[in-house]
Order: structure tokens, then sequence, then C-alpha cells
């Protein structure tokens, strides 16, 4: 069994491929693996350049190998698909360029679930037409992953947007086809938005395909909680510590992972805003790594 640790260019602050407070791309490369990781994602398409020859002497340069990719779009707006197209077949032809296995979906943030973040009883929900539609999105983007470009897609449930609490993700998984659409599971919004991530994974581990590895602060957690506070300036609060300081146990993620013969990449993602001045992600990234090594990973 070969278990394999990256990390990810949100590590470093990076949401958005167009944000000027973005670090180069280069230098997150290199910072990456200084800190002892051998595979990074894509990070949001265009964040890096969409031209395979430039990457890919980036990533031999540094001995990085590229994991895979994220399409955090709004799949819950039916007046964006385009925009949802667009980043999906990018990210595929990206991911194929480079030999990457891993095409992450994720509903992106919406107005209507922001405030009820790690609140299910209070989240809106949607009506059948609407989940109906929705559904059929992310199976639609699934199956162009999985079929047209031989990709592992995986759904990824994320705090404040449709795909946030684990009934949803429960029932998303129990309408789309396992042999298109596996699970990207995620520590830390799994937590955020209030669930067991070892539970589920207990139950799930054979749906799963790929590890994102986030630990919560649980101080700072029931506080952005309690205020209704943003994600982002959840982030900016330090919602997403550390692993091994908060409240997602990772010595038991890593012995469901071992018992079950669990292959393949686990990537770390310590969602942060490097701007506010209160982190440092080459610094936070050794510890990352330095933390799992003594768990076993």
């Amino acid at each position: 069994m070969t278990l394999k640790i990256g990390n990810a260019p949100c590590s470093w602050g990076v949401e958005f491929a167009g944000d000027p407070r973005n670090p180069d791309w280069r230098e997150v490369l290199r910072q990456n693996a200084a800190a002892g990781y051998t595979g990074i994602e894509l990070g949001p398409v265009g964040f890096m350049p969409e031209d395979p020859p430039q990457v890919a002497e980036a990533l031999d340069e540094h001995g990085l190998e590229l994991i895979g990719g994220v399409v955090f779009r709004p799949f819950h707006d039916p007046a964006q698909w385009d925009d949802v197209m667009d980043g999906a077949v990018r990210t595929c032809k990206a991911l194929v360029a480079h030999g990457a296995q891993h095409l992450v979906l994720i509903d992106s943030i919406s107005e209507r679930r922001a405030p009820t973040a790690g609140r299910a009883g209070a989240a809106e929900q949607m009506g059948k037409d609407e989940w109906v539609a929705y559904r059929n999105k992310i199976a639609d983007v699934a199956k162009l992953g999985a079929e047209e470009y031989g990709l592992t897609v995986g759904i990824h449930a994320h705090a404040a947007g449709f795909m946030d609490f684990e009934p949803e993700l429960e029932r998303l998984l129990s309408e789309v086809d396992e042999n298109i659409l596996k699970i990207c599971f995620d520590t830390g919004h799994h937590s955020y938005a209030g669930f067991d991530p070892v539970s589920f994974m207990e139950r799930y581990i054979d749906r799963i395909s790929y590890m994102h590895f986030k630990d919560i602060d649980p101080v700072v957690k029931a506080d952005v909680i309690a205020k209704s506070t943003g994600f982002y300036d959840a982030c900016g609060q330090g919602i997403f510590c550390n692993l091994g300081d908060g409240d997602v146990d990772f010595p038991r993620v890593h012995q469901i992972l071992v018992d079950n013969g669990f292959e393949g990449w686990c990537t770390v993602e310590q969602d942060c805003d490097p701007a506010l001045g209160n982190t440092d992600p080459l610094r936070d990234a050794k510890i990352n790594r330095e933390y799992l090594q003594s768990i076993g990973f």
C-alpha cells in the first residue's frame, strides 16, 4: 500500500486565478517541494500557465507530480452553467496534459448558504426541481471527466455551498452512478459542517478515491458558526489550523486508510489568507508534513 502526500495552492492563499494577491506559481512549487511534498494540485485553472511544457518543466525542476485539479464553480446557479463548463473543460485538459488523475468538483459558495455554514438545521434547502437540475449538472461534469478524459472524478463537500452537509452528500452519492462519481473527502469541511469525518470514512471508504486533509480549530469553529461568519473571514481567523491541532482524529484517519488498503494521494489543504500577515504558508506546510510523518504517513 502506498500513501502519497501532496499539498495545494490554497495553502498559499490561492483561491481564484485572477486574484492580484496570489503568490507567483513558481514560488508555490518551490516552497511546496522545500516543505517535503512530492505532489501538488493545479489550483484554480489559470493560476498556473495553461502551457503544458512550461508547467511540466517547473514540476520536473522541483521533483513534483501534478495530482489533480478542482472545479470550484457555481453548480447551483443555472445562469452560470457556461462558467462551470469553462472551468471543467479547461481543468480536464490541463490534468490530461500532465498525466494527473483526480478531477474534484466543488459547488462554490452561495449567498443563500453562506450565513448557515456549519448549521445544517438552519440552512436553506433546494426544492425538488432545483435539486434534480443541480444533481444532473454535477453528474454531467462527472461523466465528462470520467468518460471523455479518463479521469477519476470526486465530489467534494464544501462549507457555504449547496453540497455542504452529510445528508446532501449521501443523497447525491445515492443518485449518481459510482462508476463516474467518487468522493474527494475533505476531513476539515466535514467537521466544519457539524459531522464526524471518521464515522463517514468508515461507512464510505470504498467510494473515497482521494483525500483532502484539513483540521479545524474547535474554538474558532464555534465562534464563526455562532456569528454566521463568512467562509473567507473564517479562514482569515484561522479556522483551518495546523494538522493535529484541531478536532479531526488524524491517527484514526490514517488507520482507516491503512486497514482498507487505500492507495494514492492525500493532499493537505490549509486555506488561509497570507495577505492578513497572520500566517506563514511555508512554515505551516513544513509543520503539517512533519506531523503526518509522525503518525505514519
